[in-house]
């Protein structure tokens, strides 16, 4: 992508051949007979889940499993001063990270993309517990609101500071000041700073394949103070780009403005670190969908039974109600799938029900095997079939990975070993998503999935459905 540090110059030559291109699907409300256009993020994964084929990976097994127990943790048990929905932390919570530009003139940050949160926010300037190094190589960047010609800052009387605030006006000492938010996590971890209004960078692909650099306004959040394992450089990031559904995120900013439809689809290859990240609708693949469950934070869906080759498990039927720490949620910020204990119990009973002599060892708490054929052709595929019947398949090459020459472990896990509150969750992680285009419909609260080569570049039939333009 096109760096944004004051002169605009690509810094593109010195990002890893491992990256997911985001793709930013810019549907503005065009005048008639305008084509829309598509803008383009190239997205970099922290590490790839099948790492652990080479030396260090038990290491990297339990560098997985730490990952998504601190993301989990944090998504279950935290607790926003405001109700901005921002569980997803850029030092932890997430695979993929992106570069933005931000201000006048434009400067570069790096950001986490995660569907388990909704706003923007990066770090700033005045924040002195903020890390000024990363371990992930990269060069960290404080956002300073009045070093950049168009930032301002965002007071308690705006409307955005009261919608975030359940439509409340904040206590603050006057309506002019600034809006704040805070946030704290169930590990300790918190991130505490006000908004800003700033101009938004981003390439933009045209209807002639020819790139160009686009902006807009929106308002996000600037980090002023963090707390506990934030403050750590081993992965830190300048902040993290939220794809949930409230409105202070991004895409919902865009959206009410007219600039994009309420859509956004993401297509990841975890195993080659590919794929595609798009805002707007997917006209080809034509992708069927499943209701979102009504009034929840994250993306909950309705799981209705389980296939293993195709044999119906027989659960308890209530299993996969939805209620308070239960249900199924659909996140790309995790790695793997959790499962209750009954669940898992059964999924593994059939997977190896033809292995009955099979040696099953433990690994930094992950169940490993040795196999020396493929997976594919010795393993049956699980799915999952949800309300509406819509089908994922969950492919052997996917739910079990390698780790060590001909040791092969199991991504499904039980959802007891994650939290406490999480033990009776369906949560479907990258595990179950490789190679899926997935569809988050937000206009009209569905979302869906379709096989598709996620490592391939961008595919122009997956484009913003214009029809509404003509």
């Amino acid at each position: 992508m096109e760096a944004f540090r004051g002169n605009t110059t690509s810094r593109a030559s010195f990002i890893p051949p491992l990256l997911l291109l985001l793709l930013f699907v810019a549907l503005s409300a065009l005048a008639p007979g305008r084509a829309a256009a598509t803008g383009v993020f190239e997205v970099r994964r922290k590490f790839l889940r099948h790492e652990g084929r080479g030396p260090g990976g038990d290491e990297h097994l339990a560098a997985l499993r730490e990952h998504d127990g601190r993301r989990h943790g944090r998504r279950l048990l935290g607790s926003v001063d405001l109700p901005l929905g921002g569980n997803g932390l850029p030092t932890e919570t997430g695979l993929y990270f992106t570069e933005i530009g931000i201000g006048t003139p434009a400067r570069t940050y790096y950001v986490q993309v995660d569907t388990g949160s909704d706003i923007l926010w990066v770090n700033c300037i005045s924040c002195e517990t903020c890390p000024r190094k990363s371990g992930l190589g990269i060069e960290l960047t404080l956002y300073d609101p009045s070093g950049s010609g168009s930032g301002s800052a965002v007071t308690c009387g705006q409307d955005f500071c009261v919608a975030t605030n359940n439509g409340v006006t904040p206590t603050c000492p006057s309506t002019a000041s600034p809006c704040q938010y805070s946030i704290t996590y169930g590990d300790g971890s918190s991130t505490t700073g006000f908004f800003v209004t700033d101009v938004l960078h981003y390439n933009q692909v045209s209807g002639d394949a020819k790139a160009v650099v686009a902006n807009t306004s929106i308002t996000f959040g600037c980090g002023a103070k963090i707390g506990g394992g934030l403050g750590s450089s081993d992965q830190a990031l300048d902040g993290i780009f939220g794809f949930g559904q409230s409105n202070s995120s991004v895409l919902s900013q865009l959206a009410s403005a007219g600039k994009v439809s309420k859509i956004f689809s993401h297509c990841l290859d975890t195993v080659n670190g590919g794929g595609i990240f798009a805002i707007g609708n997917v006209v080809q693949p034509k992708v069927k969908t499943t209701p979102l469950v009504p009034g929840m934070p994250h993306y909950n869906v309705n799981l209705e039974s389980i296939d293993v080759g195709g044999k119906t498990l027989q659960l308890p039927t209530n299993i996969f109600d939805i209620g308070e720490s239960k249900g199924t949620i659909i996140d790309s910020g995790t790695t793997l799938a959790y499962l209750p204990e009954v669940v898992y119990k059964a999924i593994l009973s059939e997977v190896f029900a033809q292995y009955v002599d099979i040696s099953l060892k433990n690994v930094q708490d992950f169940l490993c095997f040795k196999y020396s054929g493929s997976v594919d052709d010795g393993f049956p595929i699980v799915t999952f079939h949800f309300e509406g019947d819509l089908a994922l398949n969950v492919h052997p090459h996917d739910y079990l990975f390698q780790n060590g020459n001909d040791l092969y472990c199991m991504g499904f896990q039980s959802g007891g070993l994650q939290t406490k509150d999480g033990k009776d969750m369906v949560l479907l992680g990258d595990v179950a998503f490789s190679n899926k285009l997935v569809l988050y419909d937000l206009e009209n609260q569905v979302i869906g999935w379709t096989d598709y080569n996620c490592g391939q570049h961008f595919d122009p039939e997956i484009r913003p459905d214009r029809s509404h333009q003509e």
